[in-house]
């Protein structure tokens, strides 16, 4: 049988709690619908959001469904495989069971795909980072390596030596060619040290990363290092309901309006399925507005269908 919302919430990430809180909170019927797959998994702890620094991210989702759920929001634990439009929205999980409501809320965020060194993605997390606004003050002094994967890489190796004076950008697929001379005066100016040569692994001592090994052999002493995934958004979903995308350097995201609206009416995306640079803080913020908006435009267009606007 089919349950009826008003909203629908794919995603139980910071976003998704976030929306749903709100909805909960302004008497809406909303369902949570969540994988357990969320992006910072990997993390032990997140940082620099106001009052939850150093909380584990597994800590802070389990304080959220425990809010919503308060506000009598239910959640499930499943798949999304299919959703559906016609006057409203329906949406199909992957053990067959179907929900319908009157909006729709993607917040199935990313996923990172990290490059394919031996050893790097066992340790993605601990001591092989990608923001050094999450990770920086943790490893800050350290001799730290950029593993460049593409000449943005150079961009992210500046800046890091915010956290550490002891920089090695490790070229690794990225010819010394693609380095602008811009980029090789501000490489020298910040003191990173540019090594060519691919990488072949990491050494581990005692379960800390100790070194970056290049093909030829040779051993980089280092404590961090910093790798760029590939973003890859979870945008299924939105793609078969017809939003319209735009293409950045990091994936496709939907073209949203301030809100989060989508461009298809009564669907809305928050987190980092609306954006690549979503930090937990910032999803929050996304998840509640859109949660606020939805909340309002049912509101007017009840009261509009009653004086038969």
């Amino acid at each position: 049988m089919t349950e009826n919302y008003e909203v629908v919430v794919v995603g139980g990430g910071a976003a998704g709690l976030s929306a749903a809180l709100v909805l909960g909170r302004s008497r809406r019927r909303t369902l949570v619908v969540d994988a357990g797959e969320p992006r910072n998994a990997p993390s032990a702890h997140m940082q620099g959001y106001l009052s939850r620094d150093g909380m584990s991210p597994a800590e802070f989702l389990a304080a959220g469904r425990a809010e919503i759920a308060r506000y009598g929001v239910e959640l499930v634990r499943g798949r999304v495989v299919d959703a559906r439009k016609d006057t409203d929205f329906t949406v199909v999980l992957a053990g067959g069971q179907t929900a319908r409501a009157r909006r729709l809320v993607i917040a199935t965020g990313l996923r990172d795909e990290l490059p394919d060194v031996p050893g790097l993605a066992e340790r993605f997390g601990r001591d092989v980072l990608h923001c050094p606004y999450c990770h920086g003050w943790e490893m800050r002094d350290l001799p730290t390596g950029v593993l460049a994967t593409s000449p943005l890489s150079v961009h992210q190796a500046l800046m890091v030596t915010q956290w550490s004076k002891d920089v090695r950008l490790f070229l690794h697929r990225v010819g010394e060619a693609e380095l602008t001379d811009q980029d090789l005066r501000r490489l020298a100016a910040a003191g990173v040290a540019v090594v060519p040569g691919e990488v072949a692994g990491l050494e581990v001592t005692d379960d800390r990363l100790t070194g970056v090994r290049l093909s030829d052999g040779t051993v980089h002493d280092r404590a961090v290092l910093y790798a760029a995934p590939r973003a890859v958004p979870n945008n299924d979903l939105l793609v078969g309901l017809g939003a319209d995308l735009h293409e950045t350097p990091f994936g496709s995201y939907p073209v949203i309006d301030e809100r989060g609206l989508t461009s298809v009416p009564g669907l809305w995306a928050a987190g980092n399925a609306s954006g690549f640079s979503e930090q937990v803080v910032n999803a929050v913020s996304r998840g509640y507005r859109a949660g606020a908006a939805i909340n309002a435009e049912l509101l007017m267009t009840d009261l509009d269908a009653a004086v038969g606007v």
